[in-house]
């Protein structure tokens, strides 16, 4: 946690209402997402209870399992919740736009918009990877068929969970983390995983403080848990008699039918106030206005949603269960890679967040008292434009001289620190060369050198492009790392190297191979 959100936090209780720790949004909003509010059976595997679905508040619809251990209600389940998020999903799949890439030297297509899905908490998205984790590899025939959308939506929703991994992602949203990057509460992060305390803070009934909105929001009568997991005294008291209940009238059909009516008045009324409770959030960040870098990163969303529907469209086979070394090493690059991109794009496009590396030394903000916009370098084989600024600051500045620094106004410019000198009150003189973002003639462009009086932010934090790293391709990968045996066989010494095969179990040099047909015996998870 950083110093500010901590001083936040400590405001926020004092205060009694949560503190605003953001000045934009930081997410995509869509106009038309699909909410999906799950509800879990406790002691199972992932067994799905429940799920309220919809696109917009008086657009939802109950999918309930009656016997949550009973495998092929399951899977009938997983067909329902198919036939509501692939049409969702197959809605985007419209219209396309091209986009130039190699310089502009060629063109490719992707999908004008995308899906985005919201739960109430990271629980949702747990479930919804491990969901998808259980029905991808499924199959229609055989000798456990289930429903052709099945290992289709399992696919899908692997594809939008491991998403979910990838920092700036607005294509799975846990609305609990949404808020509180926009608003810091006056609990505990744990505290932060529960919607209904959360909302308490940020918005609390009138008459009420965050706090006191936040304790009612505990008591499962007034607010109940915003899943997937389910009320210990509601499974007790109203689950498990209703559960028995349709289990014992299976030969009495009306008696079928009012146990079934009871169970679905039953867990609507456990999952209505968290669904009301999702678009409540969704309104509240819907004020605030986007930052300047969040359509770019949802354009990232929209690259992502366009390959992988091509490579179904294509008939690409499922994820699989675990990658191999040089994919893991690879994916494991790119959210590293990701991360780091999010964390500068938060600094540039809010000030609230830059304060926060303004602290640590990584940025500082200060005015401008000279500037020589037209000085020219000609030491060089060429004369080039290099101006320079004098910027005047009273924070501290934790840069060497010769050290790179970035404005978040001029994210295209670079500015080498050339002389640091103490001044008198604390204040420090800065003297920095410009170069960049000011086109290839000898004269800069008006507003591209700041102006005597301007006041800046300057950081460490470069929003620039970030190379990919280089990893082996799978034939060239070792054997101990998955790679294929053969391309080890003439490094084993002695006879071993031309006898045959090594004894043990083989080496396999792709992905894991999807399971056989379903097994009423394998864990759901």
């Amino acid at each position: 946690m950083s110093t500010l959100r901590a001083l936040a936090k400590a405001q926020a209780l004092a205060a009694g209402v949560a503190q605003p720790v953001a000045t934009v949004r930081h997410l995509h909003l869509s106009t038309r997402p699909l909410v999906l509010v799950p509800l879990a059976m406790a002691g199972e595997a992932n067994a799905p209870l429940a799920a309220l679905v919809g696109d917009a508040p008086d657009a939802v619809r109950l999918l309930l399992v009656p016997q949550p251990r009973n495998r092929d209600q399951r899977f009938a389940f997983a067909a329902e919740l198919a036939g509501i998020v692939l049409p969702y999903l197959d809605s985007f799949r419209g219209d396309t736009e091209a986009v130039a890439v190699d310089r502009g030297r060629d063109v490719r297509h992707r999908y004008v918009d995308a899906p985005q899905l919201v739960v109430p908490n990271p629980a949702g998205i747990t479930f919804l990877r491990l969901f998808g984790r259980s029905t991808r590899f499924r199959r229609p025939d055989g000798e456990y068929p289930v429903h052709p959308s099945v290992p289709l939506l399992g696919r899908w929703l692997t594809f939008f969970a491991e998403r979910a991994e990838h920092a700036g992602s607005s294509a799975l949203v846990a609305l609990t983390d949404a808020l509180t990057l926009h608003w810091a509460t006056g609990q505990s992060a744990v505290e932060d995983l529960h919607l209904p305390a959360v909302l308490g803070w940020i918005d609390p009934p009138p008459g009420l403080t965050g706090a006191r909105a936040a304790a009612r929001a505990e008591d499962p009568a007034l607010c109940p848990p915003a899943g997937p997991a389910t009320d210990p005294e509601f499974d007790n008291r109203v689950l498990a008699p209703a559960i028995a209940a349709y289990a014992d009238a299976a030969g009495d059909e009306a008696a079928r039918r009012s146990a079934y009516a009871e169970l679905e008045r039953a867990l609507r009324g456990q999952l209505a106030p968290t669904w009301e409770l999702v678009w409540r959030g969704l309104g509240l960040l819907a004020a605030l206005p986007p930052g300047a870098r969040v359509p770019g990163r949802w354009a990232g969303d929209r690259d992502a949603f366009t390959g992988y529907a091509e490579h179904v469209d294509a008939g690409g086979g499922p994820q699989p269960r675990r990658d191999g070394a040089v994919a893991a090493a690879v994916r494991l690059h790119r959210l590293e890679r990701a991360a780091a991109s999010y964390a500068v794009q938060r600094a540039y496009d809010d000030p609230l967040v830059m304060a926060e590396h303004r602290l640590t030394g990584e940025a500082f903000v200060g005015d401008v008292t000279l500037a020589d916009p037209a000085r020219v370098d000609d030491t060089g084989k060429r004369p080039v434009l290099r101006p320079r600024i004098q910027v005047v600051t009273t924070e501290p500045v934790a840069v060497p001289v010769g050290a790179t620094l970035y404005s978040p106004a001029r994210p295209g410019q670079k500015a080498r620190v050339v002389f640091l000198t103490p001044a008198a009150d604390g204040k420090t003189e800065v003297v920095l060369e410009l170069s960049g973002g000011m086109g290839r003639g000898l004269t800069a462009p008006p507003g591209t050198v700041p102006e005597v009086g301007e006041r800046i932010c300057l950081t460490t934090l470069a929003d620039g492009f970030l190379p990919a790293g280089a990893f082996p391709a799978p034939e060239e990968t070792p054997w101990t790392h998955g790679g294929p045996p053969a391309a080890t066989a003439g490094l084993l010494a002695g006879p071993a190297a031309t006898a045959g095969p090594v004894a043990g179990p083989a080496v396999t040099a792709g992905p894991v191979a999807a399971p056989p047909d379903g097994d009423p015996t394998e864990e759901w998870a």
